[in-house]
């Protein structure tokens, strides 16, 4: 499964797309199995799998790629982070890819892994997502996605340097982007036009991620950089600390609404980052599934 082909021919339905991680603990393993139950017989086009730097979790990445390819037949996008990591282990992770049967390599930089105390970095590895998309490109047929980023990627000089990256990234082989995820559309519309301008033209997917929990929220918008609209932490403020039954119904209705624009303005696909967790992600597709927009 190529998934550029998928956006250019998606024949009148977004492409719908979910992301997971390996599970780190048994417990988180066995959950996982019950996320990707209900998540499977939600409609989907195909589920991508995060990559780790770190031996343990990259091992961790190749068998969830293959429970998902192999045992439940799934179309896998398969991530590679180049951080660290020198040309031999990335051949060997490409080579392992290419074995498992995998078409689309999704490319990005990556953080050093902070669990993996045996982690050194290469001295050549390579310093950007575009330099591995090069490397990808001369070496394999793999299709190539990569991330961009609406509000600027939290280490960028300034979002207008990033997008210039994002041309950088098509030019060097990328034939979408899924874009990081973003709580207000404005930033996403934005995003497009002034990539748009500058001659990007393979298509952009907007990035999904539902409010789970509230420190969830924050931990991972001081990490990303996606900032939290005003209404957005007022909705949140209205609601108990202990109701964490009522800020999950909070984001599924969030991410519903969002979901409803961006269809209605012609996204080509929608990418959820699930965090491993199924019950938002299958209620917000559901209700988009009954109203016709997917």
């Amino acid at each position: 499964m190529r998934a550029a082909d998928l956006y250019k021919d998606n024949t009148g339905k977004p492409v719908v797309s979910f992301e997971f991680f390996r599970a780190k603990t048994p417990k988180a393993a066995e959950n996982l199995e019950k996320v990707l139950d209900l998540l499977s017989a939600t409609r989907h086009d195909y589920m991508s799998v995060t990559f780790g730097a770190g031996g343990s979790t990259r091992e961790g990445s190749y068998q969830l790629i293959d429970k998902l390819k192999n045992e439940r037949g799934v179309n896998v996008v398969a991530y590679i982070a180049g951080v660290g990591l020198g040309p031999d282990d990335l051949t060997n992770v490409l080579d392992t890819f290419k074995g498992q049967g995998i078409e689309t390599v999704f490319v990005i930089q990556g953080d050093e892994p902070q669990e993996d105390a045996a982690f050194a970095p290469h001295p050549e590895a390579l310093p950007h997502a575009s330099d591995l998309l090069s490397f990808i490109k001369a070496r394999y047929d793999f299709c190539l996605g990569a991330a961009g980023y609406p509000e600027g990627h939290i280490r960028a000089e300034s979002l207008e340097k990033d997008i210039q990256f994002a041309k950088l990234k098509q030019d060097r082989g990328a034939e979408y982007l899924v874009a990081q995820y973003f709580y207000d559309n404005r930033f996403f519309y934005d995003y497009v036009d002034r990539c748009r301008a500058i001659g990007v033209t393979i298509p952009i997917i907007p990035g999904i991620m539902p409010i789970y929990t509230v420190s969830l929220l924050e931990m991972l918008t001081s990490v990303c950089g996606s900032s939290i609209p005003e209404p957005v932490r007022q909705g949140l403020a209205g609601i108990s600390a202990e109701d964490r039954e009522g800020v999950v119904k909070f984001g599924i209705d969030l991410a519903t609404r969002q979901c409803r624009d961006l269809l209605q303005h012609g996204v080509p696909g929608l990418h959820f980052y699930t965090m491993n967790r199924g019950k938002s992600v299958h209620a917000i597709v559901s209700t988009l599934e009954k109203e016709g927009l997917v």
